[in-house]
């Protein structure tokens, strides 16, 4: 898998981070210390380099057919502006990604995506032509969602533009309570404070076009800002420098983050190799929509009527020991109900948390179960995430 390198790789070697290769990748996977970055997401501001996240830009007459056929959601929902999870799933149902989709303003082409952001109207529903979507998937699947869009692009006859952008684009995530003062300090824009959850507009963040999401996978509010890779060092800046002084964030605190929330985590939580599950097994249920026609529609509608065996859920543990990836869940008297998939030490609760697929018989929460951690059965209760309230 090729070393990969985000534009910030420089800025983050000055600083002092710590390097881990995630999804081919070279990221930072903490500044100062996890627990320190943690804690100032979740209690002022903290910005993570995010560029090694995806951009797939799809433009064309046909090009809201093909992400309709691609991806579980439903994108006629979406006006420019707008955007929505979804997952990505084969002819099983089965997950080989999640994303966000974004509807970008129509009439961008794909490909220009990043440089087109100078040239655009800044009201969103005065553009025109043909629709334009750019969708984000995880590390390391930019290439694998590529190829899977144009093959069936050209299987079906249908006319759209494909671009794997991923290195036209930097992506920074402005998280915590303060993200809504630092963006309105860093944009002379009042639109972008006042976005709703999941809407998405055109702004210059420190005299950057950029396109500035309210989105994030903490569970703080926050926002996703994605401009030009070359500019991504002014951008980073407008944050992590003085007066606003966000605190610089690697992948060890967006983990444990994302775990209190009991959000997916792609090729772990689910792999459709290792951990093949479902939208109704993951719990994200929500993101399926079976009166569109995409992949694996009729093996989730018939899920629907079956049932699941196994479903997503927390677990948190009443004695000492840390729950991690593969750690067998057991009903406490040695009989196997499940396993985990993610977990850590909650930062925020102080308390071992973990996240994992337990037998339909045990999902509910307050059952009780016990984690096996180095051979021994430690007590634990079911949790339905999030483990935060937020």
């Amino acid at each position: 898998m090729p070393d990969r390198r985000t534009p910030l790789r420089e800025i983050h070697e000055e600083r002092g981070a710590k390097f881990t290769d995630f999804g081919g990748w070279q990221m930072p996977v903490e500044f100062d210390s996890i627990s320190e970055e943690h804690a100032a997401v979740r209690d002022s501001l903290g910005v993570f380099d995010v560029s090694h996240m995806g951009e797939i830009e799809v433009s064309g007459p046909d090009a809201t057919a093909l992400m309709n056929r691609l991806t579980t959601n439903d994108v006629t929902a979406l006006d420019p502006g707008d955007s929505q999870y979804a997952a990505v799933t084969n002819a099983d149902g089965v997950m080989l990604d999640d994303t966000v989709v974004y509807r970008l303003p129509d009439g961008i082409e794909a490909g220009e995506g990043a440089d087109a952001l100078a040239g655009l109207d800044r009201d969103l529903d005065a553009s025109s032509g043909d629709p334009a979507y750019l969708f984000v998937p995880n590390a390391g699947h930019d290439e694998e969602m590529y190829d899977r869009w144009v093959d069936y692009r050209d299987e079906e006859g249908l006319d759209a533009a494909v671009v794997n952008a991923t290195d036209d684009w930097a992506m920074l995530a402005v998280q915590g309570p303060d993200a809504a003062d630092a963006l309105g300090e860093a944009t002379p824009d009042d639109r972008v404070v006042d976005l709703s959850k999941f809407e998405a507009t055109v702004a210059a963040v420190d005299e950057v076009d950029s396109w500035v999401a309210r989105t994030g996978y903490t569970g703080e509010d926050g926002f996703e800002v994605m401009c030009p890779a070359g500019d991504a060092e002014s951008v980073w800046e407008a944050f992590a420098d003085a007066p606003r002084g966000a605190q610089p964030c690697g992948l060890g605190a967006r983990d444990t983050l994302r775990t209190e929330m009991g959000f997916l985590l792609s090729g772990q939580d689910f792999d459709p190799d290792t951990e093949p599950r479902t939208p109704y097994e993951a719990r994200i249920g929500f993101v399926v929509k079976l009166d569109t026609e995409f992949v694996g529609r009729d093996a989730l509608e018939a899920q629907t009527e079956e049932g699941v065996d196994e479903t997503f859920v927390g677990v948190r543990l009443l004695e000492r020991g840390v729950p991690r990836n593969g750690y067998a869940v057991t009903d406490g008297d040695l009989t196997r109900v499940g396993q985990l998939t993610s977990g850590t030490m909650s930062p925020t609760l102080g308390e071992p948390i973990g996240l994992g697929y337990l037998d339909e018989r045990y999902a509910d929460p307050g059952t009780e179960v016990s984690v096996v951690v180095r051979g021994d059965e430690k007590r634990a209760e079911v949790v339905v995430p999030p483990f935060l309230d937020r």
